[in-house]
């Protein structure tokens, strides 16, 4: 099972992650309405403590394509977006779409995260999760709601291409705990 740490928010916590066996780690950027967000410049130092094999995440919400280029600029592995942005050409990282309950399943990326949670802890919608699943021709990531009590079970129902937590490895917003961190990846691979 492949596993994005979420929310990261200081290097060291990326590096924790890294060790713990985490494939990838997500950094909010130009989302000020997250207690997640950093500055591209602490994106950038964090990106920096984590090595060639694990996966760098730019998550975002942003609807400016002036912030996007921003973003891109960073040159994370994976941007993971909300906003319908439309590509002329493919960037050079890999897009990940985030979908909600309503929404179409999108096949103009590379892989769609259904996360209504946002990093808010509230739990995915199983029925929903499945559907994408059984539906999409891309790989699909789970998130919303999970913990190291909860993840193996998810894992069984849903049966996704890898989970994306967040708030379930925090003491608080932005602050990883490192013992949930091990607990959890360990709990997901169980």
């Amino acid at each position: 099972m492949r596993i994005k740490c979420c929310g990261i928010t200081r290097p060291e916590d990326a590096r924790y992650a890294e060790a713990c066996g985490a494939d990838a780690i997500g950094i909010v950027v130009f989302s000020p309405s997250s207690r997640r967000s950093v500055t591209p410049e602490r994106a950038r130092e964090i990106f920096d403590a984590v090595g060639p094999f694990t996966t760098t995440v730019a998550v975002s919400h942003t609807a400016s394509h002036e912030d996007l280029k921003k973003i891109l600029a960073l040159y994370p592995d994976a941007i993971q977006i909300s906003h319908p942005f439309v590509f002329r050409e493919k960037p050079a990282a890999k897009v990940i779409r985030v979908i909600g309950r309503n929404d179409p399943l999108p096949t103009d990326c590379d892989a769609i995260i259904v996360d209504e949670s946002h990093g808010s802890g509230k739990n995915f919608d199983l029925s929903h999760a499945r559907d994408a699943v059984q539906r999409s021709a891309l790989p699909v990531i789970l998130a919303g709601g999970l913990t190291q009590e909860n993840v193996a079970d998810a894992i069984r129902q849903v049966h996704p291409y890898a989970v994306d937590v967040a708030s379930g490895i925090e003491t608080a917003p932005g602050i990883k705990d490192h013992k949930k961190i091990a607990a959890f990846i360990a709990a997901a691979r169980s």
